[in-house]
């Protein structure tokens, strides 16, 4: 272990702000930046961008159990589905050739960068929150969560089938490449399966946290077995990104009151594509 990625901890305070006030998972940001400017192998670059995501998600995790947001129950559910999936996916990245698993992750930022650019804007959230509140959050909701202030949220889980499967894609995604869970579960837990906002965001959280914390385990299980130069480097890393994310993350919320979150979301959504394409052109040309 040694000093020379000392640069990484600035760059970790940067990543972090703009994830946690962006709710983009930090491995998304980092994974790309261990192959592209540090030239790691890909599942490298995957399981230690996951290691830092893990202690990333900690401190907003902690947040939201405490104002009360999560929806243990339906997180729990779709645990079953991503967990495994992840675990599948970690498998994956270490046995496929690296340049399938970069174009994956190329395709993967694609994706995720036109979620960004398609994102609905506030107004639009609040409208779907308020339909859903008319629709599902009479007496008889299934489901009634009281927050920390003593607001009651009442709502009814709808397609619960069709959200396990593409939490299930997107647990996979996050084994092999280190994301796309959140961006899914973010997406259709609100307009598919009709949760409110809040609750959605709270609860995809806890999902890409535990699902994070799995592939990541398994990621270093890898390492450890590889040891020598690989698990080196990944400790060298490491010490400075993690005090990185503990720091930048409790900007995050500073940021997110000062910057509108649709700016935010389509400036990602330019930036992910502009990195997707170097990643894609890097491997195919």
């Amino acid at each position: 272990m040694d000093f020379q990625y000392w640069y990484m901890l600035p760059i970790s305070i940067v990543i972090a702000t703009t994830a946690m006030a962006s709710g983009v998972g930090g491995a998304t940001f980092f994974a790309p930046i261990f192959i592209l400017l540090l030239k790691l192998p890909p599942e490298v670059a995957v399981g230690t961008g996951l290691i830092t995501e893990v202690f990333g998600f900690a401190s907003g995790l902690y947040a939201y159990t405490r104002k009360r947001l999560i929806d243990f129950r339906l997180g729990v559910a779709l645990l079953m589905v991503t967990i495994p999936a992840a675990l599948l996916g970690t498998w994956v990245a270490g046995s496929i050739a690296p340049e399938y698993l970069k174009i994956t992750l190329g395709v993967g930022l694609f994706a995720i960068a036109l979620s960004f650019l398609r994102a609905p804007e506030h107004k639009d959230v609040v409208r779907m929150d308020e339909a859903i509140k008319e629709e599902y959050g009479g007496s008889n909701a299934e489901t009634c969560l009281i927050t920390r202030d003593g607001e009651e949220i009442r709502y009814t889980v709808c397609n619960r089938t069709e959200g396990r499967m593409i939490a299930g894609v997107g647990g996979l995604f996050v084994g092999m490449i280190s994301t796309g869970l959140g961006e899914m579960n973010s997406y259709f837990l609100l307009q598919r399966c009709r949760v409110p906002s809040r609750v959605s965001i709270a609860t995809s959280v806890f999902v890409v946290a535990l699902t994070a914390l799995a592939a990541a385990s398994g990621h270093l299980f890898q390492f450890f077995q590889s040891g020598g130069e690989v698990l080196n480097t990944v400790f060298s890393i490491v010490i400075f990104t993690v005090p990185g994310v503990i720091i930048g993350g409790q900007f995050g919320p500073f940021v997110a009151n000062r910057i509108s979150q649709h700016t935010l979301e389509r400036s990602l959504g330019i930036l992910f594509i502009l990195v997707a394409a170097v990643t894609l052109a890097e491997t195919l040309l």
